[in-house]
């Protein structure tokens, strides 16, 4: 069953134009691993983050550093938690995450589908 849905859209231009403004955001946003990555791919990053966040309700209290965005060796992207969203998802019976991410003409885009059980 679906527990929860998040989309969300980052402009990359102005994503990069406020990392440049607010150096620490990316200290704030991102793992060590997430920082290493374009700007385009952080982007897509955060619109991953923003998705996860309102697929799990938008709750307050969750860590940015409590969801990590991953890759496969064949680039798959999933989402790894701990901390806080860990926490969250276990709250909501969370069994699987789905993660799609895309950035193209300027946008990024991310979406994230929570499956699980009910209680």
């Amino acid at each position: 069953m679906i527990v929860g849905v998040g989309i969300d859209v980052v402009d990359v231009r102005r994503f990069a134009e406020t990392l440049e403004r607010t150096p620490g955001l990316a200290v704030r946003v991102f793992t060590p691993a997430e920082r290493a990555r374009s700007v385009a791919s952080q982007a897509a990053r955060f619109a991953a983050k923003e998705a996860l966040a309102k697929a799990l309700g938008a709750p307050q209290g969750l860590l940015w550093h409590d969801a990590e965005v991953v890759s496969d060796a064949d680039g798959r992207p999933w989402l790894e938690v701990r901390g806080t969203v860990k926490a969250r998802c276990e709250h909501l019976n969370v069994e699987t995450m789905h993660l799609s991410l895309s950035h193209d003409a300027g946008v990024a885009s991310a979406i994230v589908i929570l499956e699980g059980t009910t209680r």
